[in-house]
């Protein structure tokens, strides 16, 4: 049998062909002007492209049914995408307004968790690529969740309405997001998996029409993450390319409180003698920094110290907390790895109890970290910081599983 012999050849090759062509187009998008000409930027954000083109049909493909849903991890270790914070877990699923699904799973102790019912797509330059730009209708959180004694639940999702673990949705309903986030390495995830109702057969067959439609969402997909990063924020986002190393005010977008988060981000630039000292007042809440590449693809966090959060991090004398953005180990404990890079983005995010704070930054020499820190900075030796590291490594494959 060859080509031309079936049906459908001539428009899945046309498909494929396409599709190849937006992936090549996709990969000229490295050469950005916001992204820097060295080996170490170039590699990375062709890596981000190429992680994501891993997932490009996951997402088209195979968990797009709503007949049949499935929960996504659309971020982890070896995928990132779309700023994603290092102590959080990211998981979709497609839905629909007319079905009703059930959640079934065990609740683990992440500090932060909630379900949210996402809507209609809006249209517009200022929205950003698929799987995002949806509005949020409604959400659960893990104060709202109810479990049984040994942390088992079920939340129902669309259908009638129930007095507990429901979630609504409407003829615009398209998704789920399940967002956990973590404070000790020694919390554990959540456990779940998503049924609809209703289902009574086997998942079908994919079409040839499916298949085209999901070659064309795929492609979309990637062209969209590409062209997106680093330019979205920077232009519909409140951040400023031209004015790198401050942290803007925490400002509330639309849906910010059914995700149960605020957030502000900050490029930075630093010359390879440079650090950064990252100020801000000990506050109540689960907070989280995440150092991010060009791309807004969170840096390694399962091998270097990209990220904190309250449980991990220590307060000077003076109720101050005080990271420090650095090329190499300055012997602090809070230290942030800039993996090597000569620019990228650092997001804070602010969750639960109390207020987002104000957070202060000072570019200095290095070498005169000694000069500006207080002087009971807490400190590490290369042994502490090796302790440090495995215990990141083991809690982050203890979250995705992969012990």
């Amino acid at each position: 049998m060859a080509y031309g012999d079936g049906q459908d050849d001539a428009a899945l090759r046309h498909a494929w062909e396409t599709f190849c062509y937006r992936v090549k187009a996709a990969g000229l998008q490295i050469f950005k002007e916001h992204n820097p000409a060295s080996e170490i930027h170039r590699v990375d954000a062709l890596r981000f492209l190429t992680q994501n083109l891993g997932q490009a049909f996951d997402l088209a493909l195979e968990t797009r049914d709503s007949r049949y849903p499935s929960l996504h991890p659309f971020c982890g270790p070896t995928r990132k995408l779309g700023g994603d914070c290092a102590d959080f877990t990211y998981q979709q699923a497609w839905i629909d307004g007319q079905s009703t699904y059930r959640i079934v799973g065990e609740r683990g102790t992440a500090r932060f968790f909630n379900i949210t019912v996402q809507g209609a797509r809006p249209e517009g330059p200022d929205v950003l690529h698929e799987p995002f730009g949806d509005v949020p209708q409604a959400n659960l959180s893990g104060a709202q969740l109810r479990t049984d004694g040994d942390g088992s639940f079920e939340v129902y999702v669309g259908g009638p309405p129930r007095d507990q673990n429901w979630l609504p949705t409407t003829a615009e309903s398209r998704k789920l997001f399940v967002r956990q986030g973590f404070d000790s390495w020694d919390e554990v995830p959540a456990r779940m998996r998503i049924e609809r109702v209703e289902m009574a057969s086997p998942k079908p067959a994919i079409t040839a029409a499916e298949m085209v439609d999901a070659i064309e969402w795929a492609g979309g997909f990637l062209t969209g993450v590409m062209a997106d990063w680093p330019d979205f924020p920077f232009t519909h986002g409140g951040a400023d390319a031209g004015r790198p190393n401050e942290f803007p005010d925490v400002v509330d977008g639309d849906g910010d409180a059914k995700r149960g988060r605020s957030a502000a981000n900050m490029h930075w630039v630093l010359g390879p003698d440079e650090a950064m000292v990252i100020e801000f007042d000990a506050h109540e809440g689960l907070w989280s920094l995440t150092n991010m590449g060009v791309f807004f693809n969170s840096m390694d966090y399962l091998y270097r110290p990209v990220s904190y959060t309250p449980s991990r991090t220590r307060a000077d004398a003076d109720g101050k907390i005080r990271l420090v953005l650095a090329h190499r180990d300055p012997g602090v404990h809070n230290w942030i790895d800039s993996q090597g890079f000569e620019r990228g983005n650092i997001t804070y995010r602010h969750m639960l109890e109390g207020s987002p704070v104000k957070l202060c930054t000072e570019v200095v020499k290095h070498a005169e970290l000694g000069a500006v820190l207080p002087t009971d900075t807490a400190t590490v030796t290369a042994e502490e910081r090796t302790a440090q590291m495995w215990r990141r490594f083991n809690a982050i494959r203890r979250r995705y599983s992969l012990l």
